[in-house]
């Protein structure tokens, strides 16, 4: 059946990985380059047919995208000409069956490659309407928005794909690349209904439906295991950076010895001064995903405070055992962050928040599970003062440099902020400093001078290290 938009590709080009969300989400650093795999035009669709999800399989997912439409024949292009060979642009979806991730070498083509797969419209913006650097994407499951970025999230541009591209093959008239996803794609059962907007070329819109015909029993068949389906999910656990051991006795010792201990390795800028906890019964270990705001300026926050911004981004990206750092430069006059936002990072197993601004619903923080620290209470939402810019980059929270992975342990008293590379041996080292002024504070507690008991001296130190062994 031919495609309503005249659309017959010799070839559908997609692109791994293209957008910072995404690939923080996952967890991966870009390549220096990008990469990227094909898809056979029987997977060509459109919008208003529905897609299939294979009998046997149960991890379908999205995958919100933009397809750049070849005009006229490229081969051997500069950047500056690339562009020059676009019809237009037009949404897209690149679905892929997880089930079947595990065979075909890591081509995609029986995941990604089956019929109806790629669906493609329902309308193309022409290359001389549309400014490629600030074309919108958005994608809906049932109407709710489910990812959302700007072509200026994009690591690799279009000019970029094409040129890049062209070196090695000919990009005939009719082409398709398709130039990633961001973050949010996630798995869809039959019955959602899956939409993709770009600006000026409406919303591309498709139904999942069940295959009710067993795949035959010959060839690859579906094959799902835990890691696959967190990774078709949106939820992959990073490879550990706080061993189990080691959290459990962060969790034991205060952010006061641990301090002395910082000290004693010469880190002496290491607690976040200003923030207070809203729950004071509990203890916050864990690793830091870090988010910058800067000042409002009301052009800006127009064009990149709205929708799913870098905020909203940044808490669909969380991942189990993080603790969300916002930068808000002191800043008390507007909240950071809401209570449902809140909620939303606690479900996908955030370890706390700590903002050294205003905390918005913050009677609410009073009542939920999860360790959150700030400067002020704030009914005011965050456009009045803020605009939320990026993540994973180093912040400045309560005079405090705070990079991505830094482990983060906060008490009633506040939050320390360790170095990766020293957080085992400073573990070690306030454990072992509490067990001794345990003994210190018992024989205090007895009547004892603290001359020659605090700090310990020798004779004393036999004492401790014959009530340690019993």
């Amino acid at each position: 059946m031919e495609h309503p938009l005249g659309l017959s590709p010799a070839k559908i080009i997609a692109v791994h990985l293209n957008y910072r969300s995404r690939a923080a989400e996952r967890g991966r650093l870009p390549a220096p380059h990008p990469t990227y795999f094909l898809k056979p035009p029987s997977s060509l669709s459109w919008s208003g047919r529905p897609v299939v999800r294979p009998a046997g399989c149960e991890l379908l997912a999205f995958e919100g995208e933009i397809a750049i439409i070849i005009g006229t024949r490229a081969h051997r292009v500069s950047r500056e000409k690339a562009l020059g060979h676009v019809l237009g642009y037009a949404a897209a979806n690149d679905f892929g069956v997880y089930d079947f991730k595990h065979t075909d070498g890591g081509s995609n083509l029986r995941a990604k490659g089956q019929d109806g797969f790629t669906p493609v419209g329902p309308a193309i913006v022409w290359a001389a309407d549309a400014d490629p650097e600030n074309l919108l994407l958005r994608t809906y499951v049932n109407g709710k928005i489910a990812q959302e970025a700007g072509t200026d999230e994009l690591l690799y541009p279009f000019d970029l794909l094409i040129a890049d591209l062209s070196r090695m093959m000919t990009l005939e008239p009719g082409d398709i690349i398709l130039a990633g996803t961001p973050a949010g794609s996630t798995v869809v059962q039959p019955g959602d209904v899956v939409e993709v907007e770009l600006e000026n070329a409406g919303r591309l819109s498709n139904k999942i439906v069940a295959e009710e015909v067993p795949i035959p029993p010959y060839g690859a068949q579906p094959q799902v295991d835990e890691k696959t389906r967190a990774l078709a999910y949106g939820s992959v656990p990073p490879p550990p950076v706080l061993p189990d051991d080691v959290a459990a006795t962060l969790r034991s010792v205060s952010t006061a010895t641990l301090s002395a201990r910082l000290r004693g390795h010469g880190i002496d800028h290491h607690f976040i001064e200003g923030v207070r906890p809203a729950r004071p019964d509990l203890r916050m270990v864990g690793v830091a995903r870090t988010l910058r705001y800067v000042p409002l300026r009301e052009d800006v926050f127009e064009k990149i405070g709205g929708g799913m911004n870098a905020q909203k981004r940044t808490i669909e990206e969380i991942r189990p055992g993080e603790v969300l750092v916002i930068e808000a430069r002191g800043d008390h006059g507007a909240g950071t962050l809401g209570d449902i936002l809140a909620l939303r990072a606690l479900r996908r197993g955030a370890a706390g928040v700590v903002t050294d601004g205003g905390l918005r619903d913050s009677p609410s923080f009073g009542k939920l599970d999860m360790p959150a620290y700030y400067a002020v209470a704030h009914a005011s939402v965050l456009g009045r003062r803020h605009v939320p810019l990026e993540s994973q980059v180093p912040v400045a929270c309560g005079g405090v440099l705070v990079m991505p992975g830094d482990v983060l342990v906060g008490d009633a008293e506040g939050v320390v902020v360790i170095p990766p590379a020293l957080v085992a041996e400073i573990a070690q080292e306030a454990a072992a400093q509490e067990r001794e002024e345990r003994f210190i504070y018992q024989q205090v507690d007895g009547g004892a001078s603290i001359d020659g008991l605090y700090p310990l001296g020798p004779r004393r130190r036999r004492e401790y290290e014959e009530w340690k062994e019993e």
